[in-house]
């Protein structure tokens, strides 16, 4: 096994440091991943990209494995695009990247996107979960009801209340134990709770007919919900329906969900970074 590449530092938004890492060459994916999630598990630990000839960057977002939190309590959307804007600016010099991110991460990229286009090549959406409005009182709760368990009793705390939101049983153990490894990767966990209250109370967009305008190459990946219900396929159906040049995949009915496939999802982004639509938006 090739030894891990070391992590280095990005100020983004504000002059938050992030940590990030960055393996293989050629054309630049940047990789964005979801809420209490760090900056391995967008594709899971898999390699399969880099050996594919892609360079790829990925990073901790703010609050997250070993970035810092926002000094002045901002995780809006707005602020996490401007962050990944940063990895981007670091990374690409005048290139355009393929940007993948999932759940939070996926509405990252989108916001970025809607505000330039002309800067990616392509966009690869995991697991949308926000359709643009204003989420529920319930939803929020359910964010609020997370973070109060991280600081009452850090990771035993968050898993006691994710427990009691409801899972399918046939998920529980495999659920529970991806949301204690995910946990443990975090260095503060009393920013990543702050981040839990914030993050579900901001807007990636206002509305899915802002996608509409949004002309720039697209892979959404569905998952169904019985394994996943937090990022309904509906929405992910939603996201591919209003952009111009996007198609969606999933897994197989019964099979795990495709963003929980590290290898299998990397050969996806692949795939799709080749299409002659991406290549031809890939460059300076």
């Amino acid at each position: 096994m090739s030894p891990a590449a070391p992590s280095f530092e990005i100020t983004g938004a504000g002059g938050v440091k992030l940590r990030a890492v960055r393996e293989g060459e050629g054309p630049l994916v940047v990789l964005a991943h979801g809420i209490t999630a760090h900056r391995d598990l967008v594709v899971h630990g898999s390699r399969a990209l880099s050996r594919a000839g892609y360079d790829v960057v990925r990073y901790d977002a703010r609050a997250h494995g070993e970035s810092e939190p926002a000094g002045d309590g901002d995780y809006s959307y707005d602020v996490l695009g401007d962050d990944l804007r940063a990895v981007i600016d670091d990374a690409a010099g005048e290139g355009r990247p393929v940007l993948a991110g999932h759940s939070m991460g996926a509405h990252a990229i989108v916001n970025l996107a809607l505000r330039d286009p002309e800067r990616i090549a392509g966009l690869v959406i995991i697991g949308p979960a926000s359709t643009g409005l204003p989420p529920s009182e319930e939803s929020l709760a359910h964010w609020d009801e997370l973070a109060a368990g991280l600081d009452r009793n850090g990771v035993e705390g968050f898993l006691e209340a994710y427990e009691t939101q409801g899972m399918s049983p046939d998920w529980r153990d495999t659920l529970l134990r991806i949301a204690r490894e995910r946990l443990e990767h975090h260095r503060q966990l009393d920013a990543l709770a702050d981040a839990l209250r914030a993050v579900p109370r901001s807007l990636p967009f206002e509305g899915l007919a802002e996608l509409e305008s949004l002309d720039v190459p697209a892979l959404i990946v569905a998952s169904h919900d019985v394994a996943d219900p937090g990022h309904p396929y509906a929405v992910a159906e939603a996201y591919a329906a209003s952009m111009p040049d996007a198609r969606l995949i999933s897994e197989d009915e019964g099979e795990s969900p495709l963003a929980w496939q590290g290898g299998k999802l990397s050969r996806e982004i692949a795939a799709f970074c080749d299409e002659g639509r991406v290549r031809e938006r890939f460059g300076g």
